[in-house]
């Protein structure tokens, strides 16, 4: 992109369209599905690999019993954590009892603690099971709890096509691992 006269333009190939750009590189990943398990064995599944990594590299906020409360690394909304039983199981009626106890009450920190670190207004809580249920990791249950605001569904995602996050995923985890306990 070049300025000239005021007018930035873009230079290479085509013409300069006077639209800027926004960079989000991290997303290709997403879009290969470079992360994505080639198989659901417990070995190739991210969800089972995170909760032997630290904390900061697993973006872990929270540790339970059973299950464990994890960022997204690849966030609908600034915030958006999932909830992971440990065990290595694909359907909600597979967990067990005490799976899904815990499942329930770090949801609800997890809501408490994104409200008060964040300010959300709102929150889509949920499951997709299976591939055709829109699970992008089919093989281990978890669940999504998305912070939302009103008027954050802008322009971006539904001309642009992109998500604009305002803050790095390792701060968000320690912002929101630092006020868990207090939520």
């Amino acid at each position: 992109m070049t300025e000239m006269d005021g007018v930035l333009t873009q230079d290479g190939i085509g013409e300069g369209d006077g639209l800027e750009r926004l960079w989000t590189p991290y997303r290709m990943a997403y879009i290969r599905g470079e992360n994505k398990p080639t198989d659901p064995s417990e070995t190739k599944c991210p969800f089972c690999r995170v909760p032997t990594l630290d904390d900061a590299d697993g973006l872990v906020v929270h540790r339970g019993e059973s299950c464990f409360v994890v960022l997204n690394l690849y966030p609908y909304a600034p915030g958006h954590m999932m909830v992971c039983p440990y065990r290595h199981v694909a359907g909600y009626v597979e967990t067990t009892d005490e799976e899904a106890a815990e499942m329930a009450v770090l949801t609800k920190q997890a809501v408490r603690t994104l409200a008060g670190v964040s300010r959300a207004e709102g929150f889509n809580i949920g499951m997709n099971q299976g591939t055709a249920g829109g699970a992008g990791i089919a093989a281990h249950l978890h669940q999504h709890i998305v912070p939302r605001w009103v008027g954050d569904q802008n322009f971006m995602p539904i001309i642009g096509r992109t998500k604009t996050l305002p803050q790095l995923l390792t701060d968000t985890r320690d912002l929101l691992a630092q006020a868990w306990a207090s939520a």
